[in-house]
C-alpha cells in the first residue's frame, strides 16, 4: 500500500469565473499539474481531488454547485479519484474528513499542488505538517494571481510563489518539483 497521497487542491472550473483570473500560467501549471497526476497514476499514488464551495448557492457565485463550475479545469486530466471532498475553509484538512481518510490508508506523505499557492495549498500544507505528516509542496504544479498589497503596490503572481515557498521550505514541507516528488513517494 503506497504511503504517499496527492492532494490536487481547488483545480476547478471556477478560477476561471472569478475577476482576478489570468490564463497567462494556467497552461505551463496545467502541464505540470497533469505530470504529475499522470505520474501518481502510474505508480498507484491515490489521489484525492478537493473542492471548494462557499457562499450562496445561486448561478452568479462560481463556487456554488448552482454555478455548474465546481468541476475540473478544463486542460486537467482525468482521473479517478480515490477520495473527492469539498471544503469550506482554507485548509483541506477542516471539516471535510480528509484527515480521517488518510490515517485510515496509513498516509504518511502528503504531496501537495492545486490552486491558489499561498491561500488553500499553503494552508493545507502548514496544517498537514502540524498534524505530523511529511509534504511535498509541487510549486511549479501550483496557481495562484497577481494580488495588490495593502500598500497599493501590485505583487506580481510569480513573487507570491517565491513567498510561499520561501516560508514553507524546511519548516513546513519539501520543495519539489514534480519529478522529485513522484520519486520519493
Amino acid at each position: 500500500m503506497p504511503h504517499t497521497a496527492l492532494l490536487l487542491i481547488d483545480v476547478q472550473q471556477s478560477f476561471r469565473h472569478r475577476p482576478y483570473w489570468n490564463g497567462a500560467d494556467a497552461e505551463a501549471f496545467l502541464e505540470r499539474s497533469n505530470a504529475l497526476i499522470a505520474g501518481c497514476q502510474a505508480a498507484g499514488i491515490p489521489i484525492v481531488r478537493v473542492s471548494h464551495t462557499d457562499g450562496p448557492d445561486e448561478a452568479a457565485n462560481p463556487f456554488s454547485h448552482a454555478s455548474g463550475h465546481i468541476r475540473p479545469l478544463d486542460g486537467l486530466r482525468p482521473f479517478d479519484p480515490a477520495l473527492s471532498v469539498e471544503k469550506h475553509r482554507h485548509s483541506a484538512l477542516v471539516g471535510t474528513g480528509l484527515s480521517i481518510w488518510l490515517h485510515q490508508q496509513g498516509i504518511r506523505r502528503l504531496i501537495v499542488a492545486g490552486i491558489r499557492t499561498e491561500q488553500c495549498c499553503e494552508t493545507t500544507t502548514r496544517h498537514a505538517s502540524d498534524e505530523g505528516w511529511e509534504v511535498d509542496f509541487v510549486t511549479e504544479a501550483t496557481l495562484t494571481f497577481d494580488m495588490t498589497t495593502p500598500g497599493g503596490a501590485p505583487l506580481p503572481a510569480a513573487l507570491i510563489r517565491e513567498r510561499t515557498a520561501t516560508v514553507l521550505a524546511g519548516r513546513f514541507a519539501t520543495l519539489a518539483t514534480v519529478e522529485q516528488a513522484l520519486a520519493r513517494a
